[in-house]
């Protein structure tokens, strides 16, 4: 059988450019990326996760319904789920996370399953903060997390963040 070809799509966000990998069938990454062309249309699937990010970054999407492939340990995949389980405009500590995942000792291996998240946004690691309360750990760079929080904060009101 022959391996479908790997396409890539950009959407540029408030907060830099967002790069959308995949083929005819699925998504396998969406990630903050410095420059990128696109080099032909996308197929269909590609266009769906661009426009529902554009949808997320409008105010106007709280969660995302895309076709993905997950490449991952069971434990990443377990972690990665919980993340769409976080509430839109809160927050959750590692070690919470960790908790949930019936596990409170997994905090280190949490935050690596983090770090190895391919779908920034559709599993929202951004989410995910230091037990004190303050931002760590973001692909896509501090400044971007702290954006997105406080744009999630914007879109449901919420003015005085809620940690936890």
């Amino acid at each position: 059988m022959e391996a479908e070809e790997i396409i890539k799509a950009y959407y540029n966000s408030p907060i830099g450019l967002v790069e959308v990998t995949g083929t005819e069938s699925y998504v396998s990454s969406v990630k903050f990326t410095d420059r990128g062309q696109a080099r032909k249309a996308p197929p269909f699937v590609l266009e769906k996760c661009i426009r529902q990010l554009d949808e997320y970054f409008k105010g106007k999407r709280q969660e995302f319904s895309i076709d993905l492939k997950l490449e991952g340990t069971e434990f990443q995949k377990k972690v990665w789920a919980e993340l769409t389980t976080i509430k839109f405009a809160k927050t959750i500590s590692y070690i919470e996370l960790a908790k949930r995942l019936k596990d409170p000792l997994a905090v280190r291996a949490v935050g690596n399953a983090n770090a190895k998240n391919h779908f920034c946004l559709i599993f929202p690691c951004h989410r995910v903060i230091g037990s004190n309360g303050h931002l760590i750990g973001y692909a896509g760079g501090l400044k971007r997390k702290q954006w997105l929080l406080e744009h999630e904060r914007k879109v449901v009101g919420n003015f005085q963040m809620s940690l936890f």
